[in-house]
């Protein structure tokens, strides 16, 4: 039986006149991996600093188990700026000793990129005062995962990570014994990593089994059957379903019958976009040419990211860009954006880019864009102008554009100089929207936004008829919101990427094979990773396959009787020995039911 390692009873914490949590009671067992959603400022860092006792609650109770070894990464590291790299990450170890521990090496590499950690400028011996907050995180993340903790506690860890760094991330928390709780944003991280969800929304937190994927079917499916009068969140979380059952079914780890619940429930949920019917609507605005390069070469100072690059932004092209840190991004964009301004005066170093007239250009850089501190959030919008056309019919005022983006009708009256991070970042989308453009840049769009802000931006974009390119180290977004994937490699050409994110990173691995020195060590096999499931005959599989067959048609009949059974319920609700039959028949139902999920993951793997 796992043993309980936090517990969390009755707890209330207030600031202002705001409860955050109001009497929320949880749990932390071993093998527990729970990831932490909710929108900005509910409550999910408060939440996890009381449940670390970084943060004191002001009633109710947090115990840790006795002896628990506790790692945690807050969004403000507490580094010695005067140690060195070498000095916080591997303290006192001998060079043969940390050298020759594999769980050192891979942390090193996947974190750094290497073990001379390539990119600071003294390795190892680097001084921590000068580095970068980027940088300072990694180091402290790389510090927590090298100790043993019996609990890892991380608030936002994915933040200053690229696509390969995520991936490498996920694959060692899902190798590590440790438990783990986890505040984040990246959709594709909780569901790679989480089996359990903690949702926090107004003072309660809502529990949920399964990966981000399992807890959209199922806070869906709660809103449906509490037929609660948010219709439109209702709506965006459906639809955000529809999207994660049709496009990547792979992505829940629940039983068929289950599956088959949401595909009912996602039934009349039309596809995210209509794509022909947006580029029809896109050449209409944007005519055939938008951006074409011919022989161009990308320098950012001295240095050349991209030389005899040929290629065609298209109208309604929505292009997702992916690659190396410094391989030219963020570069290649404001190159096109610099040409855009310019009318095509501004010419790269080399080559030619033909902009066409049509072209309204809005870019969103990663730097948040400084605004007047006294403008009111509404009146910020309302420069730009009063009401935008979204195509196909659709307008919307700045005021209900507004709302759709989380700022309340109360909210629209707050100084700029009051709004947090997320929010600036929110508000500069926002206006760039509201500017009517037809061609958008979004250079790391979904930084600092929670993932209900991030759903309600995704679905404002489904409807945008336009040509797009989007960089960003967030998987999901990506893969939710372009059509076609293309990717800097760091080796001055662009690449087009049929599988998408899956390739790059397969690509990623074969050249990092293919430069690691053949005389380097093979790492030894690292014992905390999880032990290879041994081979299973293809007779074997054909008999897990037949009783999976079975199990399903076991579940399914449960989940009828389960139904009449609620059914039941209500009709004699005022029946207290009825409803107390009935009530302990549901409950040795559901205790079947959970016995036959498992054994449904058991065959499944199998089979």
């Amino acid at each position: 039986m796992a043993v309980n390692l936090v517990n969390v009873e009755q707890v209330s914490k207030v600031y202002g006149t705001r409860a955050l949590l109001d009497g929320v009671s949880l749990g932390v067992s071993e093998g527990d991996r729970i990831g932490v959603v909710g929108r900005n400022g509910d409550g999910k860092t408060t939440l996890i600093r009381m449940l670390a006792k970084l943060e004191d609650a002001d009633s109710g109770r947090v115990t840790h188990n006795g002896g628990l070894r506790l790692g945690v990464l807050t969004q403000h590291d507490s580094l010695d700026p005067k140690a060195t790299v070498r000095q916080e990450v591997i303290g006192d170890l001998a060079d043969h000793e940390w050298a020759g521990s594999a769980k050192i090496r891979d942390v090193l590499t996947g974190l750094f990129g290497g073990l001379a950690l390539p990119g600071f400028e003294h390795g190892l011996d680097t001084v921590i005062a000068p580095l970068s907050g980027g940088e300072r995180r990694r180091i402290a993340l790389a510090k927590l995962l090298i100790a043993e903790p019996d609990l890892i506690v991380l608030d936002e860890p994915t933040n200053h990570l690229d696509v390969e760094g995520i991936s490498w991330l996920a694959g060692h928390l899902r190798a590590r014994r440790s438990a783990l709780v986890c505040v984040t944003h990246d959709r594709w991280f909780l569901d790679q990593v989480c089996t359990r969800m903690w949702d926090v929304q107004r003072g309660a937190v809502h529990e949920y089994e399964g990966g981000y994927s399992d807890y959209v079917f199922a806070r869906a499916e709660r809103e449906r059957i509490a037929a609660t009068e948010e219709s439109k969140r209702q709506n965006l979380m459906r639809k955000e379903l529809a999207w994660l059952r049709r496009g990547a079914p792979a992505r829940t780890s629940k039983p068929r019958y289950r599956i088959e619940a949401a595909n009912e429930l996602i039934a009349d949920v039309p596809p995210p976009r209509d794509t022909s019917e947006l580029m029809k609507f896109a050449n209409a605005r944007l005519g055939k040419t938008v951006f074409d390069l011919e022989d161009v070469t990308v320098q950012a100072g001295p240095k050349t990211l991209l030389t005899h690059l040929t290629w065609q932004l298209g109208p309604g092209d929505r292009i997702g860009l992916v690659g190396v840190n410094g391989a030219g991004k963020t570069s290649l964009l404001r190159a096109l954006a610099e040409a855009a301004r310019t009318q095509g005066e501004e010419q790269p170093a080399a080559g030619k880019v033909v902009v066409g007239k049509t072209v309204r250009l809005a870019y969103l850089s990663q730097e948040v864009s400084e605004l007047n501190p006294n403008l009111r959030v509404l009146e910020a919008v309302q420069q730009v102008r009063d009401r935008v056309d979204l195509g196909k019919g659709r307008e919307m005022t700045a005021g209900q554009l507004c709302e759709q983006f989380g700022f309340t009708k109360e909210k629209q009256w707050t100084p700029v100089g009051d709004l947090s991070g997320g929010e600036r970042r929110r508000l500069q989308i926002l206006r760039l929207l509201m500017d009517e453009p037809n061609v958008l840049f979004l250079d790391e769009p979904t930084n600092d936004l929670d993932i209900e802000t991030l759903t309600q931006l995704e679905d404002l974009l489904d409807g945008w008829p336009g040509s797009m390119i989007v960089i960003s180290h967030d998987r999901f977004f990506i893969e939710r919101t372009t059509d076609r994937v293309m990717a800097l490699l760091g080796d001055r050409a662009l690449r087009m990427l049929p599988r998408g994110i899956d390739e790059y990173l397969e690509r990623r691995r074969r050249i990092e094979e293919e430069t690691t020195p053949s005389a380097a060590p093979a790492p030894a096999r690292d014992r905390s990773a999880a032990p290879a499931a041994p081979a299973v005959s293809a007779q074997a599989a054909r008999a897990a396959k037949k009783e999976l067959q079975k199990v399903e048609r076991q579940l399914d009949k449960l989940s009828t009787r389960e139904t009449s059974l609620h059914k039941q319920i209500a009709e004699h609700a005022t029946d207290f020995e009825k409803v107390a039959g009935l009530d302990a028949e549901l409950r040795e139902l559901v205790a079947e039911r959970d016995e036959l999920e498992m054994r449904w993951l058991e065959l499944a793997e199998d089979a």
